[in-house]
């Protein structure tokens, strides 16, 4: 599968989403860069009511991926998200009831809801893509993706993730309210559906999905842009605003990342605009700022534009490159 191919399927993907998802279309690819990329979980730190589990969901529908939602709660179990040995009485043995973290896309909702052992389960599932059950360890299926949100303005009874749980997700996005017309078109569309959903339709599989993953493998990237990626992370080392800086894991999550989006672009190569787009979703969260700057919003964007406006970007010479 070429690169052409991974332009042609994310596309209808994302059209068919954008049947039930109203002018969004730059959350969407930025998702879809998440569903070629592996280990590319996300988190949606955004309000209540702007479409998130519509979105998580409606992937896993068009992909024709398992899904399964998780209601974060403060009595949640790590059990309940594993599941367990279970006896049954009847045969007089114990058999496994999987939990529903056994499904190619699972949307934690509200994650920051449950305590820090429950949350630790499902990150430790999101590193190592494998559960461990009395002993057993049971692999999780290919791909796994987790999408969890939190919401920004309830802090009362809730665990915010420490910071190194946070660099577990590729990605920190927010979907954003919706301009007046977008929304008019949300009332329009609910008007003629006659209903509270649409159904979508799968336009691609497992299968392909994967190949996808595989082709994007093929994406050159000059060595003077995998030098850009470096120093962009390396600058978030040494600003005075930030106490701690991003991790080579940062640098990965833009190698990668910029790899499924020139192919998702129909190119073959990586170009400086590809990191450009990417710097801030994926080094937003990873960055420990100065305590006098904690309490401004935005303020990790603002640092991270500075960033990128102070270092030099590559000339590539050549169209390949």
């Amino acid at each position: 599968m070429k690169a052409c191919d991974v332009s042609t399927c994310t596309n209808r993907v994302i059209e068919e989403i954008e049947r039930v998802v109203v002018s969004k279309r730059q959350v969407l690819e930025t998702l879809m860069t998440a569903m070629l990329t592996p280990g590319g979980h996300v988190l949606l730190e955004d309000y209540p009511g702007l479409a998130k589990t519509l979105i998580a969901n409606s992937f896993a529908t068009v992909l024709g991926l398992s899904f399964k939602r998780i209601q974060f709660t403060p009595d949640l179990l790590p059990g309940d998200i594993t599941g367990g040995y279970v006896y049954e009485q009847a045969q007089n043995l114990f058999t496994l009831r999987k939990g529903p973290i056994f499904a190619n896309i699972i949307l934690a909702d509200e994650i920051n809801r449950a305590s820090p052992k429950t949350q630790s389960a499902l990150l430790e599932a999101m590193q190592e893509y494998q559960v461990t059950l009395e002993g057993e360890t049971l692999k999780l299926p290919e791909p796994f993706i987790v999408i969890a949100t939190q919401n920004p303005i309830e802090y009362e009874g809730t665990f915010p993730l420490p910071e190194a749980q946070l660099d577990r997700f590729m990605m920190k996005l927010s979907i954003g309210y919706p301009t007046v017309e977008a929304e008019q078109e949300i009332l329009r569309r609910r008007r003629e559906w006659r209903s509270d959903s649409l159904q979508l339709h799968q336009v691609t599989n497992t299968e392909e999905l994967l190949a996808m993953r595989q082709a994007i493998e093929s994406v050159h990237v000059e060595p003077d842009l995998e030098r850009y990626i470096v120093e962009l992370v390396g600058e978030t080392r040494q600003r005075t605003e930030i106490a701690v800086g991003a991790s080579p894991r940062g640098s990965l999550a833009l190698l990668k990342l910029t790899r499924a989006w020139a192919a998702m672009q129909g190119r073959e190569y990586v170009i400086p605009d590809d990191i450009k787009t990417f710097v801030r979703p994926v080094l937003r969260h990873r960055l420990i700022l100065e305590p006098d700057l904690w309490m401004k919003r935005h303020a990790a964007d603002k640092v991270l534009e500075d960033i990128l406006h102070s270092v030099r970007v590559p000339v590539l010479t050549t169209e390949a490159s």
